[in-house]
């Protein structure tokens, strides 16, 4: 579903190079874990396969399903299937979050070809989609993320990825601030969209995340580069030994 071939990448308005030839190959059905050290680029790959325009692909290929999106912008990558949970999720004053959350999925309803959805619909919907992730439905009628916890931002990210039913997830550092309940609740939700046709990119420093969204492969990432690829056991030898050995091994 995802192939990245020898990408090379830079901020745009400094032209330092953060992505520095890497491959990954992420199939449908699958859930990846990328983890690495400060600074390797995790978050800058996330950026680039939403398709933030402050980053420069200067090398390479993303295909997404066979396609290549380099020339897609933010909006056609977000019709196309792909979704970007934030690892800091932005507020947006002014525009309420029912309302947000309406637009955004007629907008990829109609991308997808189907109908639009009535009002009484989508209410039915977003109150069943809530309920799993706990979420009052009060807080809804809120500013985007305006005021809400660390864990409301983080949970109100997956009932956004549970509306729009993505192809692509790609969740960035989402147990970033989180306490151990909301954890596990953000994690119960995300495991709910498991699917066969639906691949999830997951980035985390840490193992507890992937206790409870266990990945199938995890991918070890430093200086831009994917240095180590493998089973779920990687993630456990990471949080036994840290990065030293792996990181020595590449260089």
């Amino acid at each position: 579903m995802l192939e990245i071939r020898n990408l090379h990448a830079r901020i745009a308005d400094t032209e330092t190079e953060i992505i520095r030839g890497l491959n990954l190959t992420v199939r449908a059905g699958e859930v990846a874990a990328i983890m690495g050290p400060n600074g390797s680029g995790k978050s800058t790959l996330s950026y680039i396969l939403a398709g933030r325009s402050d980053y420069e692909v200067t090398e390479g290929d993303i295909l997404f399903n066979g396609e290549s999106i380099l020339e897609m912008d933010v909006s056609e990558r977000a019709a196309s299937g792909i979704f970007l949970a934030f690892q800091y999720p932005v507020e947006i004053p002014g525009v309420a979050t029912m309302q947000f959350l309406k637009v955004a999925l007629n907008e990829q309803r109609k991308a997808r070809g189907e109908d639009e959805l009535s009002t009484p619909d989508f209410l039915r919907l977003v109150k069943s989609a809530s309920a799993d992730l706990q979420i009052d439905t009060a807080m809804l009628k809120r500013p985007v993320n305006v005021g809400f916890s660390g864990g409301e931002k983080k949970r109100a990210e997956i009932l956004q990825m549970a509306l729009l039913q993505p192809k692509l997830c790609v969740l960035d550092e989402t147990d970033s601030g989180l306490d151990i309940d909301a954890l596990k609740i953000v994690a119960d939700g995300v495991n709910a969209l498991r699917s066969p046709d639906r691949a999830m990119v997951v980035i985390t420093h840490y193992q507890r995340l992937l206790e409870h969204i266990v990945p199938d492969t995890v991918h070890v990432l430093y200086k831009g580069q994917v240095v180590k690829s493998g089973g779920k056991d990687i993630a456990l030898e990471l949080e036994e030994n840290g990065y030293a050995d792996i990181i020595g091994a590449a260089a």
